[in-house]
């Protein structure tokens, strides 16, 4: 059986994985609209979103600073609330014995 992604909303650490980080990343660049979550994704469509995302990040050298600055900004907000919505839900930060 296909796995297929549970989506943002549903993802695991409040979405505080490589997927969910794939999901904001598309916000960030535009490549998926704010309200998609990806649930029920196939590994096919997380593939082609990583690629799209790869190569925007690739303009900049994969750093959020060297971002224009409404990307930037738009960076900044979409990672302070993630964090802020995990935290507020019980996710924690430090790395465990196991991580």
């Amino acid at each position: 059986m296909e796995q297929r992604y549970a989506g943002l909303r549903n993802d695991e650490n409040c979405g505080m994985t490589n997927f969910g980080q794939m999901v904001r990343d598309g916000w960030v660049f535009g490549l998926i609209p704010d309200t998609e979550d990806c649930a029920n994704w196939d590994a096919g469509q997380m593939q082609v979103l990583y690629e799209k995302i790869y190569a925007e990040w690739e303009k900049y050298a994969h750093l959020p600073s060297r971002l224009p600055d409404e990307l930037r900004e738009r960076h900044a907000r979409i990672y302070r609330d993630a964090i802020a919505h995990a935290k507020a839900n019980g996710w924690d930060p430090e790395l465990g014995d196991d991580d």
